[in-house]
């Protein structure tokens, strides 16, 4: 019999906890699909056949605990435990399955198998809250086709233009869906009613060091990072190394590291304690010791809480490209590859989640995120909050991705609660 729990005063459930080494054991499990021999990572990138095998893992999982499931056009996995008010906006908990090439176990999975547990806890002790509580797998948050497309799809940002867009390979959107008898076309189906949502919660390693350091097992995410990607070339004149004096070279390198050494300074004037500025590639053309390079072409990543301290980078780098390019007589030109709005975590839900780690006695910190997640999309449709749990060393998007046991417990016991808490909120009376 199931016990609807009128109020959150009134809830049976102050000791309620996820099962620990269920938990464990599904992490284990979803490890191993798409694990390589060679280097021991993960290789369960989106629409891939690892990635399919992950979803119906998942699926069977569901079905396995008595819930609820389905898949969306976007082929997003979706789980419900039923609320006592089936008109009642639902609680959504998720994150996603895929991964980047050679990854660890737990970016992802850890939010998607978090929300099962707790869904699984719920149902085996009976309990049904007001409203009803959804798990989702996005597909495709890790952008081997350009974003995050699941959470993109939910919330009706996606266009058909999308489905031609391609991976590193050369490989469509469309021939990869189609492939794995899925209609790409049904992505632009996939738009959840905002009216249908009340609350997104995610739960997700840190993939930073500051919780390890801070010797706390909880984050709670105020902001979450909004972001630009660039790929920026810069274009002088290729020459003999032994016979051009330096005077007289037009070198791009130098082009990209006198941009590099600026980097510091556009930070310190135009940025704040939350900016990052990275160039991660670089190309040099032709690439020969002996030549003068004559184009590089490099990559350029900026990242900031606060969309107007985004902006003042923007044009900061531009500057100093421009002066630098101006200087050294060379050429350049950039393209914007992406750009990811910053997001603020509902206040409501930020003092929810703290309200909930205190019953627990779990100290807690507030913090920002630096990377992106489907929370800063989900954000654009129903107010979200987000958990974090240590990285070790701060290491994601590796094999020696590593959280313990006794952390993930934690973080996915206040997921727990938090979403009991959420899930008793009143449904507000129609307006006459």
């Amino acid at each position: 019999m199931l016990q609807r729990m009128d109020s959150i005063s009134d809830r049976p459930t102050s000791s309620l906890r996820i099962n620990r080494e269920r938990l464990q054991q599904n992490l284990h499990a979803l490890s191993r699909i798409g694990l390589s021999a060679e280097d021991h990572g993960i290789y369960r990138m989106a629409f891939t056949d690892a990635e399919m095998e992950g979803k119906q893992w998942l699926e069977d999982r569901l079905t396995e605990a008595g819930l609820e499931s389905w898949r969306d056009g976007a082929a997003n996995v979706w789980g419900r435990l039923s609320g006592a008010d089936p008109e009642a906006a639902a609680v959504v908990i998720g994150s996603h399955l895929d991964t980047v090439p050679c990854a660890g176990a737990l970016d992802g999975s850890l939010g998607v198998l978090t929300g099962l547990e707790c869904l699984r806890v719920l149902k085996e002790q009976g309990i049904q809250p007001l409203r009803s509580i959804e798990v989702v797998a996005f597909s495709d948050e890790e952008g081997r086709f350009g974003g995050m497309l699941g959470s993109e799809a939910v919330t009706g940002r996606v266009s058909p233009e999308r489905l031609h867009d391609q991976d590193l390979n050369g490989v469509s959107l469309g021939s990869a869906m189609r492939s794995h008898g899925l209609e790409p076309r049904g992505i632009l189906d996939a738009a959840r009613d905002p009216r249908e949502l009340y609350r997104y919660l995610e739960l997700h390693i840190e993939q930073g060091p500051v919780l390890t350091r801070q010797g706390v097992s909880i984050g709670i995410v105020e902001d979450i990072t909004g972001l630009f990607k660039w790929s920026i070339e810069l274009r002088g004149e290729s020459n003999h190394a032994g016979t051009t004096p330096m005077n007289m070279r037009r070198d791009a390198f130098m082009g990209l590291a006198d941009f590099a050494h600026e980097l510091p300074r556009i930070l310190a004037e135009n940025g704040s304690e939350r900016s990052r500025a990275t160039i991660g590639t670089a190309r040099i053309v032709p690439g020969a010791a002996n030549t003068v390079p004559g184009m590089v072409e490099f990559s350029l990543d900026v990242r900031d809480t606060d969309s107007e301290v985004l902006k003042e980078l923007g044009g900061a780098c531009r500057k100093a490209l421009s002066a630098i390019a101006r200087r050294s007589d060379l050429m350049f030109e950039f393209e914007e590859l992406s750009r990811i709005q910053p997001v603020a975590c509902d206040p409501g839900l930020v003092t929810t989640l703290e309200a909930a780690a205190q019953e627990l006695a779990q100290p807690s910190l507030r913090m920002p995120s630096g990377a992106a997640h489907d929370a800063q999309i989900m954000a654009h449709i129903v107010p979200v909050g987000m958990i974090f749990v240590p990285s070790r060393d701060g290491v994601s998007h590796s094999p020696a991705e590593w959280t313990s046991a006794n952390d993930i417990e934690a973080g996915a016991n206040l997921a727990l609660h938090t979403l009991l808490r959420i899930a008793q909120e009143p449904v507000d009376a129609p307006s006459t």
